[in-house]
């Protein structure tokens, strides 16, 4: 694996993320989206995002975009400021590959500068993959959501992983 690089997305890398997050959807692990999303409906949650507390940064890997990671606010309200629900999203070739790790470990790195003191992961309960590696991080199980979204006729959990940063 060559290094991965990170850097802040710009509107332009917008198709790419939405390639990348389309490309999960088929398995129902990852997403709640069932059917394939565009990137101009994704112009209003690119643009929620900033450098300065809830950055979106794309993966390069020999200068092509390979994953991102997304820091989302949570619930919307001004007491909740410090806490920022996370996203990681990464192609299919550089899946169980280590590079999840790279992302969450950066995004865990950056909380401090972002203001972050709670960090999120919102996961389906049968997506094992993604809950180990966050577990692996320290993250713990902070809620449980029962059969809260149907999936090809198939309810299913939704997880709450949190860790406390600093």
């Amino acid at each position: 694996m060559s290094m991965i690089q990170f850097k802040h997305a710009e509107l332009n890398d917008l198709p790419r993320i939405i390639e990348i997050y389309n490309s999960t959807i088929s398995s129902r692990m990852v997403t709640a989206d069932l059917d394939p999303i565009t990137p101009e409906s994704r112009l209003p949650w690119f643009r929620e995002h900033n450098k300065t507390n809830r950055p979106l940064y794309v993966l390069l890997q020999d200068k092509k975009i390979v994953g991102w990671i997304s820091f989302q606010s949570f619930y919307g309200r001004p007491a909740y400021l410090a806490t920022a629900e996370i996203s990681i999203y990464l192609d299919e070739v550089c899946r169980g590959q280590g590079v999840g790790q790279l992302a969450l470990e950066k995004a865990i790195n950056e909380c401090p500068s972002l203001g972050i003191k709670n960090l999120l992961g919102f996961i389906f309960g049968h997506n094992l993959p993604s809950i180990r590696l966050f577990s692996k991080f320290g993250f713990e199980q902070w809620a449980c959501l029962p059969d809260v979204a149907e999936l090809d006729g198939v309810e299913r959990d939704l997880i709450i992983l949190g860790k406390r940063i600093g």
